[in-house]
């Protein structure tokens, strides 16, 4: 089999304004960034065509350390759903350098199911995270001056509680004191790094309706507090119109390719475990403008992506999925069935039949929220048909649909079965209107409770002494009405990234509450989980290189 940068480099891509011009976009309105790659105006969007076009969420199981494939799938089913005569569009989060370069190299599809140029795509792209970071650090460098500006007045801040971000994985960075070197070097202070996947600011872009809600969100950012316990935001550093100067062009949603050259959105890329983990509301919002039936995805696993797009961005923007692709593959099934890692790719059919616990407690997360549920298989070289008739059993008898894909082989084609069950569903079956974990007015501890509860199963949640001190602080804010992001492992319902069998009866422990007022929900940390990732004991950058002027080592 091919690599997947060997597949990409076959492909002769289209113009980028061709593919434009294919979804109705006119090509005047096509801004280049390259021969491949452009940005969309926010202008194009109609809500009056959203209103009459489909919306698919793709979500999985939980994952393996090597991931599910659901990026692969929800642009395999685009590409199914195209072939059938639809007019399909894949609205995608775009790719971390850290994670790139860091466990997983390439993030843009993989084998015949990708965006493209993949390249592009998982390196700069069009400069939009490097935008994020540039802003988030300015607004750190101008907080910092005003405190050291202030430093004898006694103007300055009691608390802050802004960090700055990278996109690389770099532990190091996690705690640090800033401004040693003496008085001319700024004022000496505790702080530290998060990863700008985790950024406030990239939970802004991606949660914006157009410049001017951004500029409002920016401004509403908290940074600390004054020595009165005053709130301390951009709108009070007086810098919110400069850094939204910064984040202007990065909030255009970006156009590119798929290998079989239909549309494809890839705008914002917030993580699921440490953020909301969605792509942003107007990159989705242009693809239903132009697009019959778009897929767009939420990270990791149902419990973590699906959650937070049902509760934080389908709540805040007015959208409604018609329904909802569970991912699975036999990997993932046996290691959530009790089979050592190392055995996870043998045959099994008891583990992966254990496993089934975990695709039901999806499964019944997904029907909470009123959803109309497709699961597809992922198929791998190594899988089995027993194992597929398995779990296409299972899923009968759960009374949710079942479809094999083998997208990543076959592109498009193997995506057919999926896709014409899909449009048979929603025009027969389609999602109920969605019914929320929590309700608006519920109490932050509450909201924390239901979805501890109802979508992780655990039977109690813990609070360390800081994050009640911040649950405090929230309701002097009079915050307490927005929703909440939960911060956990990837691996497991529970807070233990290594209990990956637990599916209730687990006690959840709050570390940490952090005020997003900007992007205007609440972040719950639990367990250990980080929100600077380190780097692995192998880096995937020691098997990315330049060859003959060709990059290898991204897939």
């Amino acid at each position: 089999m091919k690599t997947d940068i060997e597949i990409a480099r076959e492909i002769e891509l289209d113009k980028i304004k061709d593919v434009a011009e294919r979804i109705g976009i006119p090509r005047y309105e096509v801004q280049n960034y390259g021969r491949y790659m452009a940005k969309i105006p926010l202008k194009l969007i109609n809500e009056e065509a959203i209103r009459r076009h489909h919306l698919i969420l793709v979500t999985a199981i939980t994952p393996t350390k090597a991931g599910i494939g659901k990026t692969t799938v929800s642009i395999g089913l685009s590409l199914g759903l195209n072939r059938l005569g639809k007019k399909a569009i894949v609205a995608l989060r775009e790719p971390s350098l850290g994670p790139c370069f860091g466990m997983k190299g390439g993030a843009a599809g993989g084998g015949y199911s990708q965006v493209l140029p993949m390249e592009n795509i998982n390196l700069h792209f069009t400069g939009d995270f490097h935008a994020i970071t540039s802003a988030h650090n300015m607004i750190a460098a101008l907080l910092d001056n005003y405190i050291y500006q202030n430093r004898n007045t006694g103007v300055g801040l009691k608390e802050v509680k802004w960090k700055r971000v990278l996109d690389v994985n770099d532990r190091n960075l996690r705690n640090i004191v800033s401004g040693l070197g003496g008085p001319g070097n700024g004022v000496p202070a505790e702080t530290g790094f998060d990863i700008t996947a985790a950024s406030e600011i990239m939970a802004i872009l991606c949660l914006a309706t157009d410049l001017d809600d951004l500029r409002r969100r920016v401004g509403n950012i908290l940074l600390g507090y004054t020595h009165e316990g005053k709130a301390f935001t951009v709108n009070d550093l007086g810098v919110a119109g400069a850094i939204t100067v910064l984040l202007k062009d990065a909030l255009l949603p970006n156009l590119v390719q798929t290998t079989e050259h239909t549309a494809a959105f890839v705008h914002g890329g917030p993580f699921a475990n440490i953020a909301h983990g969605c792509n942003s509301v107007v990159a989705t919002k242009m693809a239903l403008t132009y697009g019959d039936y778009v897929i767009t995805e939420a990270g990791f696993g149902a419990d973590l992506g699906a959650e937070k797009f049902f509760n934080i961005k389908c709540r805040k923007a007015g959208l409604r999925p018609e329904l909802t692709v569970i991912v699975a593959t036999a990997q993932s099934l046996k290691l959530h069935g009790g089979v050592p890692e190392k055995d996870i790719k043998l045959p099994d059919t008891e583990g992966l039949r254990r496993g089934f616990a975990n695709l039901d407690k999806h499964i019944a997360n997904m029907k909470g929220f009123g959803q109309q549920i497709i699961v597809t298989f992922n198929r791998f070289a190594e899988d089995s048909d027993e194992e597929i008739a398995l779990v296409a059993e299972h899923c009968k008898e759960q009374g949710v649909g079942f479809a094999l894909n083998t997208v990543f082989a076959e592109g498009g084609a193997g995506g057919l079965e999926l896709a014409k069950l899909l449009v048979d569903t929603i025009a027969q079956h389609p999602s109920a209107p969605l019914a929320f974990t929590y309700e608006d007015g519920d109490s932050v501890r509450e909201k924390i409770r239901k979805v501890a509860a109802h979508i992780y199963g655990a039977t109690s949640v813990v609070y360390t002494s800081a994050a009640e001190k911040q649950l405090k602080q929230i309701e002097s804010l009079g915050l307490g009405h927005y929703p909440v992001c939960i911060a956990k492992t990837q691996y497991s319902f529970s807070a233990d990234p290594k209990a990956y069998d637990a599916l209730g009866g687990f006690e959840m422990k709050v570390r940490d509450v952090i005020i997003n007022s900007g992007a205007e929900m609440i972040v719950v940390v639990m367990g250990d989980i980080m929100r600077m990732p380190g780097l692995p004991k192998d880096p995937q950058a020691r098997h990315i290189d330049l060859v003959d002027g060709q990059v290898e080592g991204l897939s």
